[in-house]
């Protein structure tokens, strides 16, 4: 568990600290790399001058504001438009296009762990310059309501905005001053937000793109595994994942994909049309 941090409080606290989360709201923990997550915790207990996790439990039970904290806590939600500006454009140019071709203009995305939006709305934008928007079913996810709130919401400031130029501000967002910006009413109602726990949570199928970036480097290996191999049964034969800077799949092979290009990977069709079989 203190893999890279060691706690001041209980170790046997901690574990019942999870166990608690669990019964009492649903909400499992277990597969995140716990020496993060404890760290993150602890500072909320020192923040409180708590001398237990049973006690910091308590008082999320109590308290509203206490666990939407807490669950703001749990992720950080960094991120701009277009990070990575080389990446959306091959997804642009290199995959988005032949996809579109293949669906006859249609395509079913999922920007999963979707933050306050930014990820989505990029692909939205991507998919108007490409003529694809008004036929493109765009599902958006993630686990923390504080941040699907803002995206829902779609105001940034400009420091999000940093990888877009001028002409590209004035034709998406809406100045509002005091350098920030709102996203146009035709990409927000592009895009579908709901709140979901990639670990836990069902996934839907049959997608054509499933962008999952600076994610799964918060789960430890096992929870890795099996997110990517939940990805690949939910994309359509001839989908494509698109993973973070930091999160290169080694054992993609294993799960059935072919690479692409660097973080970018495939699900392969039989010369019949139908998916390869995963190897075991």
């Amino acid at each position: 568990m203190n893999e890279f941090y060691n706690s001041i409080y209980d170790d046997k606290d901690y574990e019942s600290f999870l166990n608690n989360l669990i019964k009492y709201f649903n909400l499992d923990l277990k597969g995140y790399k716990q020496h993060r997550l404890r760290r993150r915790i602890d500072i909320l207990l020192k923040k409180y001058n708590l001398k237990s996790y049973n006690e910091y439990f308590e008082m999320l039970k109590k308290n509203p504001e206490k666990w939407n904290e807490f669950l703001d806590k749990l992720t950080i939600n960094v991120t701009e438009f277009f990070r990575n500006p080389e990446k959306w454009e091959f997804l642009k140019n290199e995959i988005l296009k032949d996809l579109i071709k293949e669906n006859n203009g249609k395509l079913k995305a999922w920007s999963a762990g979707c933050s306050t939006g930014e990820e989505p709305y990029t692909l939205a934008i991507i998919l108007h310059e490409l003529g694809s928007l008004n036929k493109a079913d765009i599902i958006a996810t993630d686990f923390d309501s504080g941040a699907l709130e803002k995206a829902i919401k779609g105001i940034y400031s400009e420091k999000s905005l940093v990888n877009l130029s001028k002409e590209m501000k004035d034709k998406y967002f809406i100045n509002l001053g005091d350098s920030t910006y709102q996203i146009k009413d035709f990409i927000k109602h592009s895009v579908l937000f709901k709140r979901m726990n990639l670990l836990y949570d069902t996934f839907d199928k049959n997608f054509d793109l499933i962008v999952c970036r600076n994610v799964v480097i918060y789960f430890d290996n096992e929870a890795k595994e099996r997110l990517y191999k939940n990805f690949f049964e939910s994309l359509k034969p001839g989908g494509v994942l698109f993973v973070g800077s930091t999160e290169r799949i080694f054992n993609y092979k294993d799960i059935g994909f072919s690479s692409i290009a660097p973080f970018f990977y495939k699900k392969e069709k039989n010369e019949s049309g139908n998916t390869f079989v995963e190897r075991k």
